[in-house]
Protein backbone atom coordinates (compact mmCIF):
# COMPACT_ATOMS: atom_id res chain seq x y z
CA UNK A 1 0.00 0.00 0.00
CA UNK A 2 1.34 3.46 -0.80
CA UNK A 3 2.41 5.99 1.78
CA UNK A 4 0.18 9.06 1.88
CA UNK A 5 1.93 12.44 2.07
CA UNK A 6 -0.11 15.44 3.15
CA UNK A 7 1.48 18.82 2.47
CA UNK A 8 0.51 21.71 4.74
CA UNK A 9 3.22 24.25 3.85
CA UNK A 10 5.72 25.42 6.42
CA UNK A 11 9.34 26.29 5.83
CA UNK A 12 9.69 23.24 3.53
CA UNK A 13 7.76 25.06 0.85
CA UNK A 14 8.62 28.72 1.35
CA UNK A 15 10.04 30.73 -1.55
CA UNK A 16 12.18 33.83 -1.28
CA UNK A 17 11.43 37.07 -3.11
CA UNK A 18 14.87 38.55 -3.83
CA UNK A 19 13.41 42.01 -4.51
CA UNK A 20 11.43 42.41 -1.29
CA UNK A 21 13.11 39.88 0.98
CA UNK A 22 9.72 38.33 1.73
CA UNK A 23 9.06 34.62 2.12
CA UNK A 24 5.95 33.31 0.38
CA UNK A 25 4.24 30.13 -0.83
CA UNK A 26 3.78 29.11 -4.43
CA UNK A 27 3.92 25.33 -4.98
CA UNK A 28 5.15 22.46 -2.86
CA UNK A 29 8.74 21.32 -3.35
CA UNK A 30 8.04 17.79 -2.09
CA UNK A 31 7.99 16.17 -5.55
CA UNK A 32 11.31 17.80 -6.47
CA UNK A 33 12.84 16.75 -3.16
CA UNK A 34 11.71 13.16 -3.68
CA UNK A 35 13.14 13.17 -7.21
CA UNK A 36 16.50 14.53 -6.01
CA UNK A 37 16.54 11.93 -3.24
CA UNK A 38 15.89 9.23 -5.87
CA UNK A 39 12.91 8.02 -3.86
CA UNK A 40 11.46 4.78 -5.23
CA UNK A 41 8.59 4.41 -2.76
CA UNK A 42 4.94 4.12 -3.75
CA UNK A 43 3.62 7.51 -2.64
CA UNK A 44 0.38 9.41 -2.94
CA UNK A 45 0.81 13.17 -2.41
CA UNK A 46 -1.94 15.67 -1.59
CA UNK A 47 -1.65 19.34 -0.74
CA UNK A 48 -4.09 20.20 2.05
CA UNK A 49 -2.92 23.80 2.49
CA UNK A 50 0.12 26.01 2.01
CA UNK A 51 0.48 28.06 5.19
CA UNK A 52 3.00 29.13 7.79
CA UNK A 53 2.36 27.01 10.87
CA UNK A 54 1.91 30.17 12.93
CA UNK A 55 -1.31 30.57 10.94
CA UNK A 56 -2.51 27.03 11.77
CA UNK A 57 -5.94 27.09 13.40
CA UNK A 58 -8.12 24.53 15.14
CA UNK A 59 -10.27 24.39 12.00
CA UNK A 60 -7.22 23.56 9.87
CA UNK A 61 -6.05 20.95 12.38
CA UNK A 62 -9.51 19.37 12.13
CA UNK A 63 -9.11 19.32 8.35
CA UNK A 64 -5.78 17.49 8.73
CA UNK A 65 -7.34 15.03 11.22
CA UNK A 66 -10.23 14.33 8.87
CA UNK A 67 -7.86 13.78 5.95
CA UNK A 68 -5.84 11.31 8.02
CA UNK A 69 -8.92 9.44 9.22
CA UNK A 70 -10.34 9.32 5.68
CA UNK A 71 -7.08 8.13 4.11
CA UNK A 72 -7.12 4.51 3.00
CA UNK A 73 -3.39 4.40 3.68
CA UNK A 74 -2.32 3.62 7.24
CA UNK A 75 1.13 5.18 6.79
CA UNK A 76 0.97 8.98 6.55
CA UNK A 77 3.69 11.61 6.38
CA UNK A 78 2.74 15.25 6.97
CA UNK A 79 4.95 18.19 6.07
CA UNK A 80 4.33 20.97 8.57
CA UNK A 81 5.87 24.19 9.79
CA UNK A 82 8.02 23.73 12.86
CA UNK A 83 6.56 26.47 15.07
CA UNK A 84 3.33 24.61 15.82
CA UNK A 85 4.19 21.09 14.63
CA UNK A 86 4.30 19.67 18.16
CA UNK A 87 0.81 20.98 18.94
CA UNK A 88 -0.62 19.55 15.71
CA UNK A 89 1.04 16.19 16.48
CA UNK A 90 -0.61 16.14 19.90
CA UNK A 91 -4.02 16.93 18.40
CA UNK A 92 -3.61 14.18 15.80
CA UNK A 93 -2.57 11.69 18.50
CA UNK A 94 -5.91 12.35 20.21
CA UNK A 95 -8.02 12.21 17.06
CA UNK A 96 -6.47 9.60 14.74
CA UNK A 97 -6.06 5.92 15.62
CA UNK A 98 -4.80 2.81 13.83
CA UNK A 99 -2.39 4.74 11.58
CA UNK A 100 1.29 5.59 11.65
CA UNK A 101 1.64 9.33 11.20
CA UNK A 102 4.98 11.16 11.04
CA UNK A 103 5.17 14.95 10.90
CA UNK A 104 8.33 16.61 9.62
CA UNK A 105 9.50 20.00 8.49
CA UNK A 106 12.54 22.16 8.01
CA UNK A 107 14.24 25.00 9.85
CA UNK A 108 15.60 26.46 6.60
CA UNK A 109 13.55 26.71 3.36
CA UNK A 110 14.41 24.01 0.82
CA UNK A 111 15.00 26.62 -1.88
CA UNK A 112 17.82 28.20 0.18
CA UNK A 113 20.03 25.24 -0.75
CA UNK A 114 21.30 24.64 2.78
CA UNK A 115 18.02 23.26 4.11
CA UNK A 116 17.64 20.36 6.49
CA UNK A 117 14.39 19.55 4.68
CA UNK A 118 15.71 16.87 2.32
CA UNK A 119 17.30 14.97 5.21
CA UNK A 120 14.18 15.33 7.35
CA UNK A 121 11.92 14.13 4.54
CA UNK A 122 14.06 11.04 3.95
CA UNK A 123 14.21 10.25 7.66
CA UNK A 124 10.46 10.68 8.04
CA UNK A 125 9.82 8.31 5.14
CA UNK A 126 12.01 5.67 6.80
CA UNK A 127 10.29 6.17 10.16
CA UNK A 128 6.75 6.00 8.78
CA UNK A 129 7.55 2.59 7.28
CA UNK A 130 9.07 1.12 10.42
CA UNK A 131 7.19 2.50 13.43
CA UNK A 132 4.00 1.05 14.95
CA UNK A 133 0.73 2.94 14.80
CA UNK A 134 0.93 6.28 16.56
CA UNK A 135 1.82 9.90 15.88
CA UNK A 136 5.44 11.03 15.75
CA UNK A 137 7.61 14.04 14.92
CA UNK A 138 10.80 13.41 12.92
CA UNK A 139 13.39 16.18 12.88
CA UNK A 140 17.14 16.12 12.29
CA UNK A 141 17.48 12.34 12.46
CA UNK A 142 15.52 12.01 15.69
CA UNK A 143 12.04 10.65 16.28
CA UNK A 144 9.70 11.83 19.03
CA UNK A 145 6.34 10.71 20.39
CA UNK A 146 3.72 13.18 19.15
CA UNK A 147 2.34 13.65 22.67
CA UNK A 148 5.76 14.31 24.21
CA UNK A 149 7.67 16.71 21.96
CA UNK A 150 8.43 20.40 21.88
CA UNK A 151 10.46 22.82 19.80
CA UNK A 152 13.20 24.61 21.69
CA UNK A 153 13.03 28.07 20.16
CA UNK A 154 16.43 29.03 21.59
CA UNK A 155 18.36 26.16 19.99
CA UNK A 156 16.08 25.49 17.02
CA UNK A 157 15.93 21.81 17.92
CA UNK A 158 13.17 19.44 18.90
CA UNK A 159 13.26 17.43 22.11
CA UNK A 160 11.15 15.53 24.58
CA UNK A 161 9.01 17.36 27.09
CA UNK A 162 10.62 16.89 30.48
Amino acid sequence: MPIRIFVTGGTFDKEYNELTGDLFFKDTHVQEMLRLGRCKLDLSISTLMMIDSLDMTDVLRSQISEACNSSKEDKILITHGTDTMAFTASVLADRVKDKTIVLTGAMVPYKFGSSDGLFNLGSALAYVQSLPHGVYVAMNGKIFDGKNVKKNKETGEFGEIV
